[in-house]
């Protein structure tokens, strides 16, 4: 696959998913990932700032969508359905089943991995709560359906 064709960042998420399971997290470098992806480190590095990120670099993504659903919801949803409804936005951006067993497959055994995963399901349950809450939804409902929804969605 020359380096011209399109998809380079998800060329580069399959590329890592696929080493890290072959070779390890820690075995595995940048430019092990960019050459199995038919592409350059520098290429690399515009899509990701590090290794670690190759995992995670979907976080803002992920949060627009559940939280711009959230905004958009009927006024006379109720928050749960709110947060439904997000969980219904996100789902596209979610990997192949596949992908995702392997990517928590890595995140599960390296712990600076685990903690990363966690400050993300933070920060998303932290913004589905201000979402809710600009709704007019209180607290503690608004923290409880985010963190309910996160939980789902994440699978934890």
């Amino acid at each position: 696959m020359g380096r011209w064709e399109p998809n380079a960042r998800d060329r580069l998420a399959r590329a890592a998913l696929e080493l890290f399971g072959e070779r390890g997290y820690e075995q595995t470098t940048v430019a092990e990932i960019a050459r199995r992806a038919g592409l350059t480190e520098r290429t690399y590095f515009r899509h990701y700032a590090d290794k670690r990120e190759v995992l995670f670099g979907g976080s803002q993504v992920l949060r627009d969508r559940f939280t711009g659903a959230v905004a958009e919801a009927p006024a006379s949803a109720a928050p749960i359905d709110v947060v439904a409804a997000g969980l219904e936005a996100i789902a596209e951006v979610f990997p192949a089943r596949e992908d995702s067993r392997r990517r928590q497959s890595v995140v599960g055994a390296h712990p600076e991995l685990q903690e990363r995963e966690l400050i993300k399901l933070a920060t998303l349950s932290a913004a589905v709560a201000e979402a809710l809450r600009a709704r007019g939804v209180p607290d503690p409902t608004a923290g409880l359906a985010a963190e309910a929804g996160v939980a789902v969605g994440s699978g934890t």
